[in-house]
């Protein structure tokens, strides 16, 4: 599965558009707070990459459902609360590679 946020993938041709599709994911562990900045900060990115991940690999089993090979056009969202929520969202779509 091809994930990009540009409009298209160089060396392959858009076939079909498929339609848009998300991941969100949320941590269930409310953020610790510290009084060390620095391990505050630390464990904050990693909290975010780790949601990040949960939150594309959801976006990819959506494309998949509509029998998609590629999302394009991803768009990443993060709010930091008392949670940290990432949100996904690009356009499935089913590409090929480019004859030249």
């Amino acid at each position: 599965m091809i994930l990009t946020t540009t409009n298209s993938v160089e060396g392959f041709r858009i076939i079909e558009y498929k339609g848009i599709v998300s991941g969100v994911a949320v941590n269930v562990q409310k953020m610790k707070m510290t009084f060390k900045m620095q391990k505050y900060y630390s464990a904050l990115g990693e909290s975010i990459s780790e949601i990040k991940e949960q939150a594309l690999q959801q976006l990819k089993e959506n494309a998949e459902k509509l029998n998609a090979n590629a999302v394009i056009g991803i768009k990443v969202d993060i709010e930091l609360t008392m949670y940290v929520t990432v949100s996904v969202t690009g356009t499935a779509v089913t590409t090929a590679f480019k004859k030249d």
